[in-house]
């Protein structure tokens, strides 16, 4: 009997402890589980946007660290840009880290944003943050957030004030070949 009870007893534990996740922490892992793992993607905002427009689209969630997740974006041969996602105090920041082919910092780096809020499981948001506006004054409206379930991630821009929004999807059911490092990665 005493083993039965032990045994209610974990098992309720652990349901409570799974329930009182936040859902940023709910995201954080749904997110974990593609680590290692690249993905096909396609614009889906109009109009398209002509750097991106024909050219094939691939993130590589290629780093999952406790409470720090990169995810390089490549965009036909460029493989200049990585999102950077950290958790911290149950919120999730994002910020862009862009490279050169040499792996040098480009000018205009390390922007975006964190959630002011645990956000919900399935949708993280991040207004521009204060690094932003003072590197890109006009980026000071930017709102970024990404969707995430069991078949999609989507990466998404809004310029609030204006009619500037950037939508990239990722089936999350077909893996592709893992690319070579981003610049600045060995």
């Amino acid at each position: 009997m005493k083993k039965l009870i032990a045994v209610v007893f974990l098992f309720l534990s652990l349901s409570v402890s799974a329930q009182d996740k936040s859902a940023a922490v709910q995201f954080w892992e749904m997110l974990e589980k593609h680590c290692g793992k690249s993905f096909e993607g396609s614009l889906t905002s109009t109009p398209a946007n002509a750097d991106f427009a024909g050219k094939k689209l691939v993130m590589h969630v290629r780093s999952c660290e406790d409470k720090t997740i990169r995810i390089p974006f490549f965009v036909g041969e460029d493989k200049s840009r990585t999102w950077v996602l950290t958790l911290e105090n149950d919120r999730i920041q994002l910020k862009h880290d862009h490279r050169h082919a040499d792996g040098s910092e480009d000018k205009v780096t390390q922007y975006g944003g964190k959630a002011t809020n645990s956000g919900s499981a399935g949708i993280q948001v991040f207004p521009a943050d204060q690094q932003t506006v003072d590197l890109l004054p006009q980026a000071a409206t930017n709102v970024w957030w990404i969707t995430l379930d069991e078949e999609s991630f989507s990466y998404n821009l809004r310029r609030m004030g204006s009619d500037r929004l950037f939508t990239v999807t990722f089936d999350l059911t077909k893996t592709e070949e893992n690319p070579t490092a981003p610049w600045g990665w060995k």
